[in-house]
C-alpha cells in the first residue's frame, strides 16, 4: 500500500473525533477508521456535484465495496480534528481504486486502499464504469470544474427550477417575480440542476436576489456560493450598484460571509423573521 502525503489529495473531508468513537485505551477504536473513510466517500460524491441517489439509476449501476484495507501508523484521540483525504488512483473496466489517508495536521495516522466495483444492483453483476462517470472522476482529480452556470428567462428554465426549489425547501409555486427575473441554474456534469437563484429587476440601482437554493443532499459543498457569485456578476454586468437580499436567521450568516451587511431593522412576514442585507458592487 503506498504511503500517502497530505498534498497528494485534492479532496479532503474534515471531521472531529467524538466520545463514542474512543475505546478503553483512549484512542479511536480501529473499526471507526473504516467509517471515517466511508463518510469521506459520500462527501467525495458531493465534491463532484453528484447527488448519489438521484444520479445512479441514470448511470445504470452503482459502486459496491470489494476491498477495504487499512494500515495503522498512529492513533487518533478524543477531540482530534482530522482530515480524511481520498484520491481516485485507478479506474478499470468495472472497478475504481482509491487511495486514502487520515491526517492530524501533517501527520499520517491511517492509510487505506479501497476498491469499488460498479455493478447492477438488481442483477448483482459487475458492469463497465460508465464513460460519463469516468470522465467526471478523472476530471475532478485533474482539478476541472464540476459544474457549469446557465442563465436564462423563466420560460426556458421553469420546470427544472420549480423541481429544484421543491427539493431545496423553497417556495414551489411560480410568482409574479419569476417572469421578469433573470434566473441562474447551476448544473453538474451529468446535466442535473444542483442549485438555483434569481435576480429581480433593478429598482433605483438596487438589485434583489432571492429563491437561492441548493439541492438538499449537496448543501455545504459551495454550490450556493457559486450561484451567488454568478448572480453578483450578472448584477454588475447590468450596471447595478447594490445587491440586496432578505435573509432569514438561518441564511444570514451565509450572506455575511460574502460581504453583505445588515440594512435597517429585521421584519416579520408569514411568521418568519427577515433581515435586509446589502452589498455594494
Amino acid at each position: 500500500m503506498p504511503t500517502p502525503r497530505r498534498e497528494d489529495f485534492r479532496f479532503i473531508s474534515p471531521l472531529r473525533v467524538r466520545w463514542s468513537e474512543v475505546d478503553q485505551q483512549k484512542v479511536v477504536f480501529n473499526a471507526h477508521y473504516l467509517t471515517y473513510f466511508d463518510i469521506a466517500i459520500t462527501d467525495y460524491w458531493r465534491a463532484m456535484a453528484i447527488p448519489y441517489e438521484a444520479s445512479m439509476p441514470g448511470l445504470g449501476g452503482e459502486p459496491f465495496v470489494r476491498k477495504a484495507a487499512v494500515e495503522f501508523h498512529a492513533s487518533a484521540r478524543l477531540d482530534d480534528q482530522l482530515e480524511v483525504g481520498l484520491k481516485c488512483a485507478r479506474i478499470g473496466t468495472s472497478s475504481m481504486g482509491f487511495v486514502g489517508g487520515i491526517f492530524r495536521d501533517e501527520q499520517l495516522l491511517i492509510s487505506s486502499e479501497l476498491v469499488y466495483v460498479f455493478a447492477d444492483p438488481h442483477a448483482q453483476v459487475s458492469v463497465p464504469v460508465p464513460h460519463r462517470l469516468r470522465e467526471i472522476m478523472l476530471g475532478y482529480e485533474a482539478c476541472e470544474p464540476m459544474t457549469r452556470t446557465e442563465m436564462g428567462a423563466w420560460a426556458a428554465l421553469a420546470a427544472e427550477v420549480l423541481s429544484l426549489r421543491q427539493d431545496a425547501g423553497l417556495a414551489e409555486a411560480e410568482d409574479a417575480g419569476d417572469t421578469t427575473a433573470l434566473h441562474v441554474l447551476l448544473r453538474n456534469r451529468l446535466g442535473l440542476p444542483v442549485a438555483c437563484g434569481r435576480l429581480l429587476p433593478t429598482v433605483d440601482g438596487i438589485a434583489t436576489i432571492d429563491r437561492l437554493g441548493v439541492r438538499r443532499v449537496l448543501r455545504g459543498s459551495h454550490y450556493g456560493r457559486a450561484t451567488l457569485m454568478a448572480l453578483l456578476r450578472a448584477a454588475e454586468d447590468r450596471g447595478d450598484h447594490t445587491l440586496q437580499v432578505h435573509a432569514t436567521r438561518g441564511s444570514r450568516g451565509f450572506f455575511e460571509r460574502h460581504s453583505f451587511a445588515a440594512f435597517g431593522e429585521p421584519f416579520e412576514m408569514d411568521s418568519v423573521v427577515y433581515t435586509t442585507l446589502r452589498r455594494a458592487l
